[in-house]
């Protein structure tokens, strides 16, 4: 067409050359080039007119252009024609032009959506998907299709029949009469067989008699009462093919709770027998009711316990790990070891995890199950949890379960510790470590690794002679001897003016500080009911014992000047004060403040294990320091003496010195001994250490006054006096010796 057009237009425009008055004679020039202009335009003409659109001149002949061959005009969903002079397009299978032309040379070929488009393609049995090009389908469940495969695609003239389920194998076990349907199948248990409402699962033997047997429970309260009656209906009802269309998984799980938390909070579990038998009634009861569950997870937490519960439902057998948790417990199971044997999968599986509030105090004290040593004693330091699965065969199982329980709080004084678990078989029920083993275990919790399931808590095992009646009445009159021994030592450093000096001042002192803790520790170390008058005499015996360690430390640092320092120099009695007094004041107040919980542990008024090296750390240090000026003392008194030839009476000073010296360290690491070990519950070597410790007094007594030549006497004399009056020569004579031993002493 293009060729034509300008083949018209040429000849049109050789015409008006030829007639335009440039062409005319009289112009030779201007003719000149018209002529060549109209000549250039015939030659073009000739040309153009050779071949039309679709044609290429070649060696003067028209040849046809195939436009398919080498533009692919067409694009890729569709086929191209070519024709001659020309070509068209025509979309290939499951492609279309949005045009709605079958041949055409514009547009491009979209996608067919048959599974919209056509109605019911696949069948009524089967699902629609679109692919590119065409769709394929895929058979409902309980279908397949006529090629044996689940999936046909477009052109193999499939469709979806029944698979009769019942003729492979027998789904519904051997309990149980499968019914086929269009689709799927049901299955009809047994008496005494069960699937739980789920009529495709395998039908499960249901032992209604677990509710029967639960007496004690029933007698004692009704609201268990009908609890128990509730389960036990609904037990028979599913065991006679009649699913409780009313059962509501939720509700009946909280129903079973509050009747839960009645029990506990009641003194009525107080027989091994009806633990066993709550526990029992626990396992069963979820059980049952977890398969009624709409959730797959649920958590309920009331006053008295606390519930994690996972279920699984469907025909695919759960596999791989689940975790539970509650605030004191949590469980790591394999969902192969609740389902169980896969041949007698029941359609569900369950797992739960339950702990309970105070259950601990219930069952303290049944220890029949367990193997103890001589002098030991067990004592429950965890909150007592439940662990129910589907599978009840779960005595025995080839992979461990891992549980993890939380110490109680205030059980810092503990020795090992123990996994148990309630084993209902031992003399009617009794905590048995069988089967379990500690996979770790730290100060705030322990985590257990049982080959079976059940009811787990977690033991403190102790060294038990503290609670002998003997030993305490040895520590007690221990106790009242070093109180008098430390009362005369008492009268003796304040009212005795010839033996005053600088070490007889911290000596008072000394002695004021251990009467005090001693007597507080006799008064009220007990007494831990009362939480604020426990914290009080905490208080008390924290600051006099690091009261008594600074005295002892100021001792030793008189002592070592006493030797060291040429001019006799002393430290004034107000600083000394300020420092003995002053630092543990700061130090027990700092404690109380943050935190106020720490004075006062569960079984004694001391500091709890927390806070317990604000007392060890301050008595360490002067432990240090006093050894330090103990050896240096003793160093430098073997120097002098053992360059001159000393006289009875220096051998008898550097004697006393020594002594002094000696004792002052046996004092301090008794004192240290005593208040390491004091409060280590059921230990046994605290128990004797213990013994030394409260003779403290007594040893303070005989170092620093019946040792003493002077103060000896001075008890004579009073004695003397007491029984008959003396002379004053006689009285000035001991005035004169007594300066005499006083100028010794000071030196």
């Amino acid at each position: 067409m293009f060729s034509a057009c300008f083949s018209a237009l040429s000849f049109f425009l050789i015409m008006v050359l030829l007639v335009s008055p440039g062409c005319n004679p009289g112009f030779s020039m201007k003719k000149k080039q018209c002529m060549a202009l109209s000549f250039f335009l015939i030659m073009v003409l000739s040309v153009s007119a050779g071949c039309p659109q679709g044609f290429l001149t070649k060696k003067k002949n028209c040849i046809d252009i195939d436009e398919c061959k080498d533009e692919k005009p067409c694009g890729e969903n569709a086929i191209c024609t070519n024709t001659n002079g020309s070509y068209y397009c025509q979309c290939k299978g499951g492609f279309r032009n949005p045009t709605g032309e079958v041949n055409f040379t514009v547009g491009a070929c979209k996608d067919i959506q048959e599974c919209s488009e056509i109605k019911d393609i696949c069948g009524s049995n089967a699902k629609c998907v679109n692919t590119i090009p065409y769709y394929s389908c895929t058979c409902d469940d309980g279908f397949i299709s006529t090629t044996g495969n689940k999936t046909f695609r477009h052109g193999q003239n499939a469709t979806c029949e029944d698979i009769n389920e019942c003729q492979k194998g027998n789904p519904c076990g051997q309990n149980g009469l499968c019914n086929n349907t269009q689709g799927s199948y049901y299955c009809m248990c047994n008496a005494g067989f069960t699937n739980y409402g789920n009529k495709t699962a395998r039908c499960t033997e249901l032992n209604c008699d677990v509710f029967k047997d639960i007496n004690d429970v029933k007698e004692r309260f009704h609201i268990a009462d009908g609890l128990v009656n509730y389960m036990e209906k609904t037990c028979q009802e599913l065991t006679n093919n009649k699913r409780p269309v009313e059962l509501n998984g939720e509700e009946t799980l909280k129903r079973f709770l509050n009747m839960t938390d009645e029990l506990l909070s009641s003194a009525f579990l107080n027989y091994k027998r009806k633990v066993s038998d709550f526990l029992d009634l626990v396992g069963n009861a979820l059980r049952l009711i977890g398969p009624f569950t709409n959730s797959s997870r649920i958590y309920i937490s009331s006053t008295q316990t606390e519930l994690d519960m996972f279920v699984h439902k469907g025909p695919v057998i759960p596999k791989g790990n689940i975790t539970l948790s509650t605030k004191h417990a949590n469980l790591d199971i394999q969902m192969e070891i609740a389902t169980g044997d896969p041949a007698y999968y029941p359609g569900f599986t369950t797992v739960s995890l339950m702990s309970y509030s105070n259950l601990e105090n219930s069952t303290d004290g049944f220890f029949n199950g367990m193997k103890s040593q001589k002098n030991q004693s067990f004592k429950i330091n965890s909150k007592v949890a439940t662990v129910t699965v589907s599978n009840r065969n779960t005595s025995h199982l080839k992979t461990p379960v891992n549980l993890t329980l939380n110490h109680l709080e205030g059980q810092a004084n503990q020795t090992f510790h123990i996994c148990v678990f309630w084993d209902s078989s031992v003399n009617g029920g009794s905590w048995s470590d069988r089967g379990c083993g500690v996979a770790e275990s730290n100060l705030e919790y322990t985590s257990c690794s049982c080959n079976h399931l059940g009811t787990f808590a977690i033991f403190t095992a102790y060294n038990e002679i503290k609670e002998k009646f003997e030993f305490h009445l040895i520590i007690w009159v221990f106790l009242s001897i070093s109180l008098i021994c430390l009362f005369i030592s008492i009268l003796t450093f304040s009212m005795i003016r010839s033996i005053k000096s600088p070490r007889t001042t911290i000596h008072l002192h000394l002695c004021i500080s251990l009467f005090i803790a001693n007597l507080a520790f006799l008064a009220g170390i007990s007494h831990f009911e009362n939480q604020d008058g426990c914290t009080v005499v905490t208080g008390i015996l924290h600051f006099s014992y690091l009261a008594t360690f600074l005295w002892m430390c100021l001792d030793s640092v008189q002592l070592f000047r006493m030797i060291m320092l040429v001019s006799n120099t002393n430290f004034k009695t107000l600083h000394m004060m300020a420092a003995a007094y002053g630092v543990p004041a700061v130090i027990v107040a700092i404690s109380a403040l943050a935190n106020s919980r720490g004075h006062g542990t569960e079984r004694y008024c001391w500091v709890t294990q927390g806070f317990i090296w604000n007392y060890f750390g301050p008595a360490c240090v002067i432990i240090i320091v006093n050894i330090f000026f103990f050896f240096i003392t003793v160093w430098k008194l073997a120097q002098k003496f053992s360059s001159v030839n000393p006289d009875l009476d220096d051998l008898h000073k550097i004697e006393a010195f020594t002594i002094s010296a000696v004792a002052q360290l046996f004092v301090l690491g008794n004192t240290w001994i005593f208040g390491s070990f004091q409060f280590q519950e059921n230990h046994t070597a605290m128990a004797y250490l213990t013994i030394f410790g409260s003779l403290e007094g007594v040893t303070l007594f005989a170092v620093y006054c019946l040792f003493s030549r002077q103060v000896r006497e001075e008890y004579k004399h009073a004695l003397t006096r007491m029984c008959a009056p003396r002379k004053k020569s006689d009285r000035k004579a001991r005035v004169s010796k007594s300066a005499q031993d006083t100028r010794e002493c000071q030196l």
